[in-house]
This record gives structure tokens, C-alpha cells and sequence, in this order.
């Protein structure tokens, strides 16, 4: 592959004094391998491919999370040049070193501090890792909504989300090594397989066989730290995906988005939908300010 022949300026994503810029992107091959002025986390949304560091090609695919430095050079490519037979999809959340200095009067814990100020004084090199928990995959999802979907107080709300950010992309680095794996952290593992197996038919009987646990003690589990029964939680857990896909794809049928989410029948997707946000799938989808803003030209370039 040849070596990079264009560096990405920051100064055509960031707006205002923010710092930060989240796209969602199907890779092609008509980047070519490229070095930017900024830091980026890129998360593999869909698929897999490779990540081309240098002459390296590193194997990547769904769940796994890279981190590009300052100056390096690289590009993702999907397994096939046809991105239709299998296409690569992948978050960006771009963000400038200084964008650090801004948080470390909030980030007061020493081991994050300083692992955030390797990262801000460029002492750390790329590095991936594996989205364990569905917690990576769940912050990407939020920060792109909340950028392309601007509210009162959006800045602020993103960087909140970003910090989350940092301290997951910590915790997989170092705690799940150090700690052993006890009863709280095995009930967060079981939300996290909910939020990622939600399309499923997830039962009681279904996680009480998978993760040993009786019936009757999870149903307490869920109810004392969700405040909801499992069936409910799950149902909102569903309906929450609804809402962003109903938004990410205008065109699609709703009976479409209910299976997208696990329901097969229709009516039952409105009916709860309906109880959960307080209007119908059609109407929320048309209610303004909800409506997805315009693809930017920055998103083609990454």
C-alpha cells in the first residue's frame, strides 16, 4: 500500500470551540492510507476488514475499538472491494488533544488522569481493543445521536458522553484484567447481552440457563437495580433502538423498524411503543426536531 499522501485537517470537522466530531461511515477503498492532525477512536459498527497502519494490515471486524495518534498513518478497507457483499461500517469520533486539558479538572481519579494525560501529550501509541461488554458500542451510539441530532445543551451532554467514553476504553484496558469477575459485575454482563442480543428472543428461562442464575433471582436482580421487571426492561430497551432507527432510516417501513428490534408483530410494536414515548412510530418519526440533519461532506473523507 502506498505510504500517505494527504494529512486531514481538523479544521474542517470541528465546529466552534467543541473540539469533537462523530460520523458514521461505510468504508471504501477510495480513501487512500492518510495521517490527521487530530486523535480518533473509530469503532467497527458492522462487518469486517482491515486496518492499515503503515505497511501493516491488521485484521478488524464488529466490537473491536482503535485508536489512531497524532501523525499516523492509516486507512480502513473492508474484506471485499464491493461494499454491498460485505460492508465494513464503522463510528469516527475525532477529537483534538487540547480537547483533554479541558476535562482534567473533571477527570480527578490519578490512574485515569494520568492515563489521559499519556494520551494528551501523545505518549501513547495506536492501540484496539475488544468491546466486551456492549458499553463501547452503547456510548458511539449516543454520541452520534446527540451530534447529528442537536439539543439544548448538546455540547455539554457530548462531552459528558465523551468522558464516559474515556473511562470505558480505560476500565477495558486495565479493570477487566485486574478484578476478578463478581456477582455485580456478572448482572451488568446479563444488561449488556441485552442490549446486545435484543432483536433475540430473549426469555427468563433463556439468561437464567446461560448465566446460572435461578428465574426468580434475576427477576429480583432487574427489579432492584433497573426499577423494572425483566420484560420491561427489555421493551425499553427495544423501543429506545426504535427511536434511533426510525430516525436513521426515514424511509423505512415501521413494521420493518419493529423487526429490526425483535417484534414480529406489528401491532404489539405500537401498542407498546406507543406506552413507552406517547405517540405513535409515525408521528415521532415526523415530530420536529427529530429529523436527521443533512450528511456533511467531512463524513465522505473518513
Amino acid at each position: 500500500m502506498d505510504s500517505a499522501n494527504h494529512t486531514l485537517k481538523g479544521e474542517y470537522f470541528f465546529r466552534g470551540n467543541l473540539l469533537l466530531y462523530v460520523n458514521r461511515a461505510t468504508e471504501t477503498y477510495d480513501l487512500p492510507l492518510h495521517s490527521h492532525d487530530f486523535m480518533e477512536l473509530t469503532f467497527v459498527a458492522e462487518g469486517k476488514g482491515f486496518h492499515y497502519i503503515g505497511q501493516k494490515a491488521h485484521p478488524t471486524g464488529k466490537g473491536q475499538l482503535h485508536f489512531i495518534p497524532v501523525g499516523v498513518s492509516h486507512v480502513f478497507r473492508p474484506s471485499s472491494p464491493s461494499s454491498l457483499h460485505e460492508p465494513l461500517v464503522v463510528y469516527n469520533c475525532l477529537f483534538k488533544p487540547e480537547l483533554l486539558d479541558r476535562l482534567a479538572c473533571v477527570i480527578q481519579d490519578p490512574p485515569i488522569a494520568s492515563y489521559l494525560e499519556q494520551i494528551r501529550e501523545q505518549r501513547l501509541p495506536s492501540f484496539s481493543l475488544t468491546d466486551l461488554n456492549g458499553s463501547i458500542e452503547n456510548l458511539f451510539l449516543a454520541l452520534h445521536r446527540e451530534f447529528h441530532l442537536p439539543q439544548s445543551g448538546s455540547d455539554g451532554y457530548l462531552l459528558t458522553l465523551f468522558i464516559q467514553l474515556l473511562i470505558s476504553i480505560y476500565r477495558l484496558e486495565h479493570d477487566e484484567i485486574q478484578f476478578p469477575l463478581g456477582k455485580q459485575t456478572q448482572f451488568l454482563q446479563i444488561l449488556n447481552y441485552v442490549h446486545l442480543n435484543y432483536v433475540q428472543e430473549i426469555t427468563l428461562t433463556h439468561l437464567s440457563r446461560s448465566f446460572d442464575w435461578s428465574e426468580r433471582h434475576l427477576q429480583r436482580l432487574f427489579k432492584a437495580h433497573t426499577g423494572q421487571t425483566f420484560y420491561r426492561y427489555l421493551q425499553n430497551v427495544r423501543i429506545q433502538k426504535s427511536c434511533l432507527l426510525l430516525i436513521q432510516q426515514p424511509n423505512s417501513p415501521v413494521h420493518l423498524i419493529a423487526e429490526q428490534v425483535g417484534y414480529r408483530d406489528p401491532s404489539t410494536f405500537n401498542l407498546v411503543f406507543k406506552r413507552i414515548i406517547g405517540t405513535t412510530p409515525g408521528i415521532y418519526r415526523q415530530t420536529p426536531g427529530r429529523k436527521q440533519m443533512e450528511a456533511v461532506n467531512p463524513e465522505e473523507q473518513l
